[in-house]
């Protein structure tokens, strides 16, 4: 049955099960979920205020039981490891949301809708992309679609951020985001080395991705030097592209 693998992880599906990169499912899927964020953005733009917020408190609390659940099931198949901990820049976006609503210091809401908004988002938007898990799933998979659901909520959360203009992304508040990424990269780096994980794929690329290309003429790990350059340069788009939208709404 066309269900049969729905609740399995990778290691129980028969090889070649997955979809290809940019093949007809993947792009349906990411264009699926781009669309239902936009739908929503649409509709939440004409509720209240108080609703608004209401909105923008309950995604966090949606991850945490989306993160719980997922590995409460991979438990439940033994198939929970080191390599599902949320230290992917994807998965600590749960943090960062959670941290910008519920600690009420102005400073510390600043720090992290900044980094929602220019690293968080900018990354989930490159991971459904570059998708690595379409290999190994079928699209009615849980962790299939539990990772769309998942991308999605790490763009709408920003993007409503700043259609309340609760934030004010600006080039200046660069330094908040590289702050994020001095704080965290150092210790994922030492774990990954210690314990052989890949979590914000420092120790080898994925492939079909931008890190990959880069690795093809760096090598490994010269490919990391690549790797922060592009970041830097990723960073620095989302603030133009912000800037020059900012300046057309005018």
């Amino acid at each position: 049955m066309i269900t049969e693998y729905f609740w399995r992880q990778q290691d129980d599906i028969p090889k070649g099960m997955g979809y290809p990169l940019f093949g007809t499912a993947h792009i349906l899927s990411v264009s699926v979920t781009l669309f239902l964020v936009l739908v929503f953005l649409f509709l939440i733009r004409r509720s209240k205020g108080s609703f608004q917020r209401k909105v923008l408190r309950s995604i966090p609390l949606l991850m945490i039981f989306l993160e719980i659940f997922k590995d409460m099931f991979l438990m439940t198949q033994h198939r929970f490891g080191i390599g599902y901990l949320p230290l992917h820049i994807c998965s600590m976006g749960i943090f960062v949301f959670f941290f910008r609503e519920y600690i009420k210091k102005e400073s510390v809401k600043e720090f992290f809708g900044e980094v929602a908004y220019i690293l968080i988002m900018p990354g989930a938007l490159a991971a459904l992309i570059f998708a690595d898990w379409t290999v190994y799933y079928p699209v009615l998979n849980f962790i299939n679609l539990h990772s769309y659901l998942w991308h999605g909520l790490l763009i709408l959360y920003p993007l409503l951020l700043k259609l309340r203009k609760d934030i004010s992304p600006d080039i200046r508040h660069i330094y908040r985001v590289i702050l994020f990424l001095c704080v965290i990269v150092p210790p994922v780096y030492i774990f990954d080395k210690c314990f052989n994980c890949n979590y914000f794929f420092i120790n080898w690329p994925i492939k079909n991705s931008p890190l990959s290309w880069l690795s093809s003429f760096m090598g490994v790990p010269g490919y990391l030097i690549g790797y922060a350059l592009l970041t830097l340069i990723a960073i620095s788009t989302v603030y133009l592209i912000t800037w020059l939208c900012d300046k057309m709404i005018r």
